[in-house]
């Protein structure tokens, strides 16, 4: 999942009156009966309250309580399942999806949910323009669609999978593809494709995004006006401080017992640590490896998603040295991934031999390993004629990302291995946004470096078509063959055949070399000692109102 940050526009109300008592916990404001507030930290505002404009996670945690899509997951996996459609059927060309809608169902506005309102919502997606077409606001539509209807960029223009939607009745919604899209039903559990009322839209302009370049500035709707039809409805956004949720008292589903929702902004992993001590917040997430064994033994609770993820170093061609393929075998065996994972990574870590983890289909257990093997690794560089090489290694300082938990730890790790065959490592730490992310993304002038990813939805295409789908700054290679078995296994309509194109690419990367897949870390959350049935899922698909709260 891409890390995002836009300016908003925002015209707020005051700040929301705190929910922590004097005890740091939280009451029921209400009726004063036991405690309903569920509060959780956020590392970060929402980059955006409209979910089609956003492609970070903390949006997406706000935007799950208040959304919901056609498709959720099945619980605790990345598996999809029906959520707002109860059923779908996909025609034998794959060309068109219709969907069995669940009746009487209605957004937090009052208009109903049917299949004018399915509609309603992949037009808009579709025909978006202007500055809601940048990819820092309508990433997923264009990553899994292609394009929109019409565009100023040419790339985007009329290249999109997406036909047309029709409402043959309340109760169905039939969308019509213009070639295959096998990845479309998983592709809809993601939040950017919640459905949102039609009227609400229509009357905050949720479309009338202005500014330009990398400073858009989002419209009313996605600052104070989110409306989906979720177990909970937006209150208030006081930007820096807290993002507050109440019950929806005609959800059509179960609301449970947490009433209120508090995300407290708290961007410092130590802060947020020292908040669940204090007792001031329930629970926080990507809680740093050294923290656990410490929270565990003060009676918290450690709570571990399913890893679903990968981590990785990277091997930037772009630089002479590493285009030589022994130069990368050399590295990959001089990487010591074993102690990697027990050193530096939580503890449930899987060491990773694919840039797929191995839930998703499509990972192959007979691809090139590379296995540990200093010896090996000195005889490539001198078979290379670089048992002299120096090179840069880039890596991001004061981050935690889910995949990359302690990055300066990996680093120090990996430099220790590759100095020991002989490699002189020069190091090149960077503030990971965007100063980090822009050098390996946005140019060639890098060497070695660390980065991941964590799969948005069960697909293949959301991992290695993300790396390797075509030419990239990161990379640093242009391999046609390779970029062609990628894409021609996205299309493949039958399920084992795509799976055996997935194998195949998977097993053609690691020949190729392009880096070494490292680990897939276990993300860790931290609760009070009171919170249960929290609903890890390693999509991060968790919505509150499934927690209970008290002895």
């Amino acid at each position: 999942m891409v890390a995002g940050a836009v300016v908003v526009g925002l015209a707020l109300s005051a700040c929301a009156a705190s929910d922590r008592d004097s005890g740091g916990g939280a009451t029921d404001g209400a009726t004063g009966e036991g405690r309903s507030t569920f509060i959780f930290a956020a590392s970060s505002d929402p980059a955006s309250l409209d979910p089609a404009f956003a492609n970070d996670g903390e949006s997406f945690r706000v935007a799950r309580q208040i959304f919901e899509g056609l498709v959720g997951v099945e619980p605790g996996t990345a598996d999809p399942a029906p959520l707002l459609a109860e059923s779908w059927e996909v025609s034998e060309d794959g060309l068109e999806y219709t969907f069995d809608l669940k009746e009487g169902v209605t957004f937090h506005d009052g208009t109903p949910f049917d299949g004018e309102a399915v509609c309603a919502n992949f037009e808009r997606w579709n025909n978006l323009t202007g500055v809601a077409q940048s990819e820092s606001l309508s990433y997923y539509w264009q990553k899994v669609n292609g394009g929109f209807a019409t565009s100023d960029v040419e790339s985007l223009n009329g290249t999109g999978k997406y036909e047309s939607c029709a409402a043959p009745d309340d109760g169905t919604a039939v969308i019509t593809l213009r070639s295959p899209l096998p990845e479309l039903v998983a592709a809809l559990s993601l939040p950017s494709f919640s459905m949102q009322s039609p009227t609400a839209l229509e009357e905050y302009d949720a479309d009338n995004v202005t500014g330009e370049g990398d400073t858009p500035v989002l419209p009313e709707y996605a600052t104070a006006h989110p409306t989906g039809t979720g177990p909970y409805v937006f209150e208030s956004w006081s930007p820096g401080e807290e993002v507050v949720l109440t019950a929806n008292e005609d959800y059509w589903g179960e609301q449970g017992q947490v009433r209120r929702i508090v995300f407290p902004i708290i961007s410092d992993a130590t802060a947020r640590r020292q908040a669940l001590q204090a007792g001031d917040i329930d629970g926080y997430d990507l809680v740093g490896p050294a923290d656990v064994s410490a929270l565990e033994e003060a009676g918290f609770q450690i709570v571990n998603r399913d890893p679903f993820n990968i981590l990785y170093l990277g091997m930037n061609q772009a630089n002479p040295d590493l285009a030589d393929v022994r130069v990368r075998q050399a590295i990959a065996h001089a990487v010591n991934k074993e102690a990697l994972v027990a050193q530096t990574l939580p503890e449930g870590t899987e060491v990773a031999t694919n840039f797929v983890p191995p839930s998703v289909v499509g990972w192959n257990e007979d691809v090139a390993t590379y296995e540990y093997d200093p010896d090996k690794a000195r005889q490539l560089l001198a078979d290379a004629g670089k048992s002299g090489l120096t090179i840069d290694f880039n890596y991001p300082t004061n981050v935690s990302r889910p995949y990359m938990p302690t990055p300066e730890q990996v680093f120090t790790a990996v430099e220790a291995d590759l100095e020991a065959v002989g490699i002189t490592v020069n190091p090149v730490p960077a503030p990971w946004n965007p100063e980090y992310l822009d050098t390996i993304q946005g140019g060639s002038e890098h060497g070695l470096h660390l980065l991941g990813w964590t799969g948005d939805y069960n697909d293949t295409y959301n991992f290695i078509g993300v790396f390797f789908g075509g030419a990239s700054n990161e990379w640093g290679f242009d391999n046609a063959e390779l970029f062609q078995a990628v894409n021609d296994a996205r299309y493949v309509a039958d399920p084992d055949e795509q799976q055996t194109a997935y194998e195949d690419a998977n097993a053609a990367i690691m020949e190729f070399l392009p880096g070494v897949p490292l680990a897939h870390p276990v993300p860790s959350l931290a609760f009070k000692p009171d919170v249960h049935g929290y609903p890890a899922s390693p999509v991060q698909d968790e919505v509150f109102n499934v927690v209970t709260l008290g002895d």
